[in-house]
């Protein structure tokens, strides 16, 4: 994976795998922080409440620290980390795939469960187009209202995304930068005299 970029799934999808009864129903999300995962997981529980199990895993930022697994009652490593497993075969990350398994009646034994959750989390993966993002650099700007529209220029100019924003007679502004494009973004910033540069953890 470049430095510079990071791989994650385009947009949301869905998939189904059959095995001798249980349908193993397989969601993958693209996520941004642990805040929406919560919400995503009730939907799911909302939409699904007669099914048996809600399995799931995600991970999340760059680093690889920031992850999470849950069988939810299935045997010990049955279900989440096969899922991660799929997740991190296609170096993704800002993902969650949840499984919702409806019990058929016949035990798949640990092996069955694996691959029926493994094939499940390959299916919705392989239902959405993977894309390469930016990885971002967080920066504070503070201005005078009356640099706006140089302060506005630079952001579109080099692609940054607007992370919030305080516009009042004196502008606050967090931005996340493209990694490749920081050190030329930094240097315009400098020539604009009366915009205070700040990078955030």
């Amino acid at each position: 994976m470049p430095a510079d970029f990071y791989y994650t799934i385009k947009k949301s999808s869905q998939s189904e795998f059959k095995d001798r009864g249980s349908r193993f129903m397989a969601f993958a999300f693209p996520i941004n922080g642990n805040e929406g995962i919560k919400a995503l997981r009730a939907q799911l529980k909302k939409e699904h409440p007669k099914a048996s199990h809600h399995c799931f895993a995600y991970r999340l930022g760059v680093d690889g620290m920031n992850f999470r697994v849950s069988d939810d009652g299935e045997p010990s490593g049955s279900a989440g980390r096969p899922i991660l497993g799929q997740i991190d075969s296609r170096q993704l990350t800002n993902v969650l795939v949840v499984v919702v398994r409806y019990f058929g009646g016949t035990l798949l034994g640990v092996p069955g469960l694996i691959n029926a959750y493994k094939t499940a989390a390959v299916l919705a993966l392989q239902e959405t187009e993977i894309i390469a993002k930016p990885l971002l650099i967080n920066l504070r700007l503070e201005f005078d209202y009356t640099l706006m529209n140089e302060a506005m220029k630079l952001v579109r100019q080099y692609d940054c995304l607007i992370v919030q924003q305080a516009t009042q007679l004196f502008c606050s502004m967090e931005i996340g930068v493209p990694k490749n494009k920081l050190d030329t973004m930094l240097m315009k910033l400098t020539e604009i005299k009366g915009i205070n540069v700040s990078r955030l953890a």
